[in-house]
């Protein structure tokens, strides 16, 4: 039987979610850059798209770690 309640998250888990949302803020800020810089409609609305879907998941990653703040330990782990 599972339990609906949440469990904090570990240190490595909490570290991959600050490098996703790290690296999804990286591809969003390319591909605004690469569709400033170009002049072919067709990149520059696929870098929309994609800039789109990105936030997404920036959003999505941020809106998991603000749900699991609650259960976050008050003193750092050893």
């Amino acid at each position: 039987m599972q339990s609906t309640q949440m469990q904090p998250l570990s240190g490595k888990e909490l570290e991959y979610i600050a490098d996703s949302i790290s690296n999804e803020d990286l591809l969003i800020k390319q591909l605004a850059a690469t569709a400033g810089s170009t002049q072919n409609s067709t990149v520059n609305q696929i870098c929309s798209q994609q800039i789109q879907s990105h936030t997404h998941h920036l959003g999505v990653l941020v809106q998991l770690l603000q749900q699991h703040q609650q259960y976050a330990p008050t003193q750092p782990q050893q």
